[in-house]
């Protein structure tokens, strides 16, 4: 599959959209409260990620 640079942001986009919602799930599913505190974490630098994926997204269609 050949992706353009506007492909390829809109699927780590999603991909860390997607790591965002699975790092807070089972952050709540889980009782071992050192793995949620790590998997909140995680779901914040996700969420990080996603925001300047997005930035990327919005340049990209701007054009």
């Amino acid at each position: 599959m050949n992706m353009d640079t506007r492909d390829m942001i809109t699927k780590k986009l999603l991909d860390a959209q997607e790591m965002v919602r699975d790092f807070e799930m089972f952050s709540k599913n889980t009782d071992d409260q050192e793995v949620a505190k790590y998997f909140k974490e995680f779901a914040e630098l996700s969420g990080e990620q996603a925001r300047q994926l997005q930035r990327l997204s919005d340049k990209y269609r701007r054009q």
